[in-house]
């Protein structure tokens, strides 16, 4: 179960990129709620769910995830992404389609916030950088939060300028 967990139901034990592929449920999760008209409210709970859960998933077996497989930051645990990603959708999500901006921005604003997250979470500019080296899971954590943060800004600016 732990390594479920971690590993975000095996998105992360999938070759070549796995923080990409944890980073695609919540994209996966947020584009299937526009597409069946999920109210943008539930949306939003689900997506605070998935940031907390994926969080206390991280920090709370970090020890078991260092030693199960021999690393502090293992690329086979997106639980970190997961979180980090769903704050950047998170900026997002407040907007309902109809009302803010048109479905089709509101999809391109989607893949605009995973694309950010994955280029800050790639890249760490000094302050995402920096939140590695906290202790324990919270260092696995941190850079993610700070990637969807800094992510999550810049989709919101998209909105309004598309707004």
């Amino acid at each position: 179960m732990k390594r479920l967990l971690c590993t975000s139901f095996g998105l992360g034990l999938l070759p070549k990129a796995p923080g990409t592929w944890g980073s695609l449920l919540p994209l996966v999760i947020v584009l299937g709620c526009g597409h069946f008209g999920i109210v943008h409210g539930w949306l939003i709970g689900i997506l605070f769910a998935l940031v907390i859960v994926s969080s206390i998933v991280t920090v709370q077996l970090s020890p078991w995830y260092a030693e199960y497989f021999g690393k502090k930051d293992p690329p086979q645990v997106v639980s970190d992404e997961v979180a980090g990603q769903s704050i950047a959708l998170l900026a997002m999500a407040w907007l309902e389609p109809s009302n803010h901006v048109s479905s089709t921005a509101w999809i391109g604003l989607a893949v605009f916030a995973f694309a950010l997250f994955r280029l800050f979470d790639i890249w760490k500019p000094v302050i995402i950088d920096k939140s590695q080296h906290l202790h324990a899971g919270w260092g696995v954590l941190m850079d993610d939060i700070l990637a969807g943060i800094f992510a999550g800004i810049l989709v919101l600016i998209a909105a309004i300028l598309l707004g």
